[in-house]
């Protein structure tokens, strides 16, 4: 049940985060809740290792939210360029 609860979580987190992040992000719903699932362990780990926050805070979705708009700007910044 915390798998799905997990998958489910991401998926909205990357949309938000897609929606937020300015620019084309030409990618499908698979890779989203990839980046939505990502954001949200990185937010996590890195949040619980300071010491921010635990587990079931509130303050971890907005981190989730956060971890995902990284890694779309780092995907966006190392993702080759397409041709005109």
């Amino acid at each position: 049940m915390i798998v799905l609860y997990t998958i489910l979580v991401g998926f909205f987190v990357g949309l938000i985060a897609r929606a937020i992040k300015p620019g084309d992000d030409r990618m499908g719903i698979m890779a989203t809740t990839a980046f939505g699932i990502g954001g949200a362990l990185l937010a996590k780990y890195v949040g619980q290792a300071f010491g921010w926050y635990g587990d079931g805070d509130a303050r971890s979705f907005l981190a989730a939210l956060a971890g995902a708009i990284v890694l779309l700007t780092i995907f966006a910044l190392v993702r080759p360029k397409a041709k005109p």
